[in-house]
């Protein structure tokens, strides 16, 4: 959002560099995750925006199997097993003049972790409502981080030709439970079989469900008779008297009020039907807000200037099982990117050459010439790049807000082949700087420690280390439930010696994490307080930033 800095961050220069060309292209980008319960229909609405946008050709091609998949969002083995999606994809098409970049995100909240980062990426959202059961618990936890980033959301209430709640209800719930105000710009013509379309509200235009989005047909008002025949009579009788009561006690949309976040657009549709998708495009492509101004440390960066910055918020390894590749992704705030380039990695300052910078439509990708703000795009990596870390030309600045939480749930890892401690601990180093895993190593030498949020994650965590290293392995129950990053309170001298006192009298209890940050291991709540009772000097932290390291390293 074009939100204020905070204090103490200043505002790109008056007289940075800006460039015409850049501006121009980060103006065609828009830049969205999708966010959704599992089951609202997420994967089938992204497949049919993918189809609508021309880049897969094959209905089904997200789910399908063998050679009828073009492409796919869920590529690891364990999502095709169990259907569900728990790695964020990436997929880039363009309709309209406009290039839309749509982050496909994990909707099973064991990975959470991974959506929020994804998260910070973006510059808006569709949130995806099942019509039977409207907001569900995942969908309010991911709006509230929509919310804390003020990502703009679209709201697209999804199985309108099923059994479904009144709209008038739905939009209701989204205005109490969310505290956001609705405004429907569509008005669905029927429910559940009886389903023929909706009613443009904005431009005044009748969409049928069986037909394409370019043969809407339109009307002189309500009243026209034309609309008799196109529903039925008792149809146009219904939408006759609820779209006027909607749009008397629903606030108008307002394109200012949705990209500050307090408004949200509501569109209705079936992706099973695939209809109400172009009407949704349409409204990303009008109202969805282009690349903005980003916070930084120490300055606010704006899209036009004509140096390149950016910065990793995910890494994914093994996306090529045959080429064991790791893969930085690096969601582009400024500048032009070129193939070629050398960048600086500013959490080490090293040069990290991008001979390849990758564009990506799921597993599939190619090599870009060039990209710009807005635009995600794949590094190589070879253990240098981690989530959190900044890239620019030369210039020392950090982007803020990529997030690390701490676990719900530590394991030991029991290795089933004592043959296999080499490649597992190559394995679990790069899960961990996936993100896929948290990875501990205790002070006192004992086994790695692993954190994750839920059951899930260990799952799949499981099945590759057993698929893409051949490394079977289990877990056993930790003796601690609860981990906290610890830095001093205060970043100086007397702070810092705290922090190596509690390290040297807790080296049973503590470890550190995959970046060399102090973790303390606790056995209880009751335990954490205790600790931070009888050491006041520290600060015992549930949630650090990933580019803030040396506010937590011992």
């Amino acid at each position: 959002m074009n939100a204020m800095p905070p204090d103490g961050l200043d505002a790109a220069p008056a007289d940075a560099p800006a460039d015409a060309a850049i501006a121009r292209e980060a103006a065609r980008r828009r830049t969205f995750a999708i966010i959704a319960h599992p089951d609202a229909g997420k994967t089938t609405l992204t497949e049919r925006l993918l189809l609508r946008g021309g880049a897969i050709q094959l209905a089904g091609a997200v789910r399908a199997k063998g050679n009828a998949r073009r492409t796919r969002s869920d590529w690891m083995k364990i999502e095709q097993d169990r259907g569900i999606s728990v790695a964020t994809s990436v997929m880039t098409f363009e309709r309209g003049g406009l290039v839309f970049n749509l982050l496909d995100t994990p909707g099973h909240e064991d990975f959470s972790e991974d959506t929020y980062r994804t998260l910070t990426a973006v510059d808006a959202a569709v949130m995806v409502l099942d019509a039977a059961k409207g907001i569900e618990a995942q969908t309010r936890k991911l709006f509230e981080v929509c919310r804390l980033r003020n990502i703009p959301i679209i709201t697209f209430i999804n199985k309108m030709d099923r059994e479904a709640r009144d709209p008038f209800e739905l939009i209701d719930e989204i205005e109490k439970t969310l505290a956001l105000d609705a405004a429907p710009v569509a008005w669905p013509v029927g429910r559940a079989s009886e389903f023929a379309g909706t009613w443009d509200m904005l431009n005044r235009r009748f969409l049928p469900v069986d037909a394409d989005d370019a043969h809407s047909v339109a009307l002189d008002g309500l009243d026209d008779p034309r609309l008799d025949a196109l529903v039925g009579p008792e149809r146009a009788a219904a939408l006759r008297e609820e779209a006027p009561l909607a749009e008397a006690a629903c606030p108008e949309f307002d394109a200012e009020a949705f990209r500050e976040g307090h408004l949200t657009p509501v569109f209705f549709g079936s992706a099973l039907r695939d209809f109400g998708i172009g009407h949704l495009l349409d409204g990303l492509a009008r109202h969805a807000p282009p690349p903005h101004a980003r916070a930084a440390d120490p300055r606010k960066v704006a899209p036009g200037e004509d140096r390149l910055t950016g910065f990793v918020f995910k890494v994914q390894a093994n996306m090529d099982p045959n080429h064991r590749d790791r893969v930085a992704f690096v969601r582009l705030c400024s500048g032009k990117l070129v193939k070629g380039m050398r960048l600086k990695q500013v959490r080490t300052g090293k040069q990290v050459p991008v001979n390849a910078p990758l564009f990506f439509f799921a597993k599939e990708r190619q090599v870009a010439e060039e990209a710009w703000p807005g635009d995600v795009v794949g590094v190589a990596n070879h253990g240098t790049l981690r989530i959190g870390d900044t890239l620019t030309e030369g210039e020392e600045l950090n982007f803020r807000g990529v997030p690390s939480f701490a676990p719900e749930i530590l394991r030991t890892v029991r290795l089933e082949d004592p043959m296999g401690a080499k490649k597992l601990r190559t394995a679990l180093g790069q899960l961990a700087e996936e993100g896929v895993v948290q990875l501990f190593r205790p002070l006192d030498g004992s086994p790695p420690v692993v954190g994750v949020v839920g059951q899930l994650q260990l799952d799949v965590l499981q099945s590759r280390l057993r698929v893409e290293y051949g490394v079977p392995a289990g877990f056993d129950t930790s003796m601690w439930t609860v981990a906290r990053w610890v830095a001093p309170a205060v970043a100086d001298a007397e702070g810092r010696a705290a922090l190596e006192r509690f390290a040297a009298a807790n080296r049973r209890d503590a470890g550190e994490d995959h970046d060399g940050a102090l973790v303390a291991f606790f056995t209880s709540d009751w335990r954490r307080n205790r600790a931070e009772e009888e050491w006041p000097m520290l600060r015992f932290h549930a949630v650090r930033e990933q580019h803030g390291l040396e506010e937590v390293r011992r």
